[in-house]
């Protein structure tokens, strides 16, 4: 089949969750013998010099690419209140994207169109006006549920009715996206029991991200720091009020209990306010360049997400390197996980610090959820299963 993939950012580097999501699926339906093409949106806050991609990667993915300008602007959001639609998402929109994608579609016979996310989405007429090709959305998240979540923890009167604006406004725009798309690939059971509560009824395939095993690898007995850790994107809101609701509530207990132990943060854009706490014993560091190496000297992951949706992609790479995970219920929503066998699930302060605790006094017990957690991540979430599927979704749709 031929297949555009069309992302809201150029997925490469494949360091984080979203690239990770986007190419390993690219590349997992290139190599089950698909022609993929990627036209991608170089926004400036992620922008991506083209000639970086490596030219093995140019020889199984046919790249296209436009730069354009995503930032918020006080002009645009304020023009948003006097509008029915979604600023988070228009500012995704572009002439120049449009025109770009037209040419592609009028120069190709696609037989799949798949919407990377939300934000690929204004695309749709475009997609309609010059192609005959079945319209999917790859939903990685409900993006409106993210945004509820956001505003119930919120406690400043005016962010939370800003925050509860936001996501009216986004929840009405993906209600109608659901209408318009010709098929629905949620990445989670739990986002399609919400994509059904809304009536949706055309096609649908839960798929979740996929890995390439070979390349997470893993020995049992290499020696790792009995420390804690923490890895994500800082310039996603649900992240930095997770590690903010940690260092407040959890930390100082736990570090006046372990006064020795080590607690890492990193992800790119991280906030210099968390930096400039000085707290004991947490190091703090932006971008990290080999997430694996990063996480592979390790032993404990913390996940402490308050809201969010979808899956955390993090997560299923830290089960694949055999760290022992301590995540909120949110933060695991979507992987179908078991508490106490493959990861361990704190929703409170107390449950942070006693699960910790336990960890840190029971190392064989802390190394065993770590290695049902990689055997979880071999059984589920392979490159070669995943496409396989949705390849056959796909051959159905035409």
């Amino acid at each position: 089949m031929k297949i555009l993939q069309i992302c809201h950012r150029l997925p490469y580097p494949s360091t984080d969750g979203g690239n990770i999501v986007m190419m390993n699926m690219a590349l997992a339906l290139a190599e089950a013998g698909h022609e993929v093409h990627q036209f991608s949106l170089n926004t400036n806050k992620h922008h991506v010099d083209p000639a970086t991609i490596p030219a093995e990667l140019k020889t199984k993915i046919n790249f296209h690419y436009v730069s354009i300008d995503t930032g918020i602007t006080i002009s645009g959001a304020l023009k948003n209140l006097l509008t029915k639609g979604s600023y988070n998402v228009e500012r995704f929109f572009s002439k120049e994207a449009e025109a770009a994608l037209t040419k592609i579609l009028s120069g190709n016979n696609f037989d799949i169109v798949q919407l990377e996310t939300l934000f690929a989405t204004p695309y749709i007429d475009c997609i309609r006006k010059n192609s005959k090709a079945k319209i999917v959305l790859r939903a990685h998240n409900v993006e409106h549920i993210i945004w509820q979540r956001l505003s119930s923890q919120e406690t400043n009167f005016f962010k939370k009715f800003y925050l509860e604006f936001l996501a009216s406004r986004m929840k009405t725009y993906e209600l109608n996206v659901l209408g318009l798309i010709d098929a629905l690939v949620p990445i989670t059971k739990v986002d399609e029991k919400i994509f059904l509560s809304f009536s949706y009824n055309k096609p649908l395939l839960t798929l979740p991200m996929s890995l390439d095993i070979k390349e997470y690898i893993f020995n049992e007995s290499e020696k790792t720091q009995l420390c804690l850790f923490h890895l994500g994107s800082m310039d996603w809101m649900p992240n930095v009020e997770g590690v903010n609701w940690f260092l407040n509530n959890c930390w100082q207990k736990i570090h006046r209990l372990f006064p020795d132990l080590l607690l890492f943060l990193a992800g790119r854009s991280f906030p210099e306010e968390i930096k400039n706490r000085n707290l004991s014993n947490v190091i703090c560091e932006d971008k990290i360049e080999d997430a694996f190496d990063y996480m592979r000297t390790k032993q404990i992951m913390i996940v402490p997400l308050l809201s969010g949706s979808g899956m955390r992609v993090k997560i299923i790479q830290g089960l694949a390197l055999g760290k022992t995970i301590v995540s909120t219920t949110i933060g695991a929503e979507g992987i179908p996980v078991e508490n106490g066998k493959n990861i361990l699930i704190a929703d409170t302060q107390e449950e942070f610090i006693s699960t910790i605790q336990r960890c840190l006094e029971d190392l064989e017990w802390c190394k065993k959820i770590g290695l049902e957690g990689r055997k979880f991540v071999e059984e589920n979430y392979s490159n070669e299963s995943v496409a396989g599927k949705l390849g056959q979704f796909y051959e159905q749709l035409n």
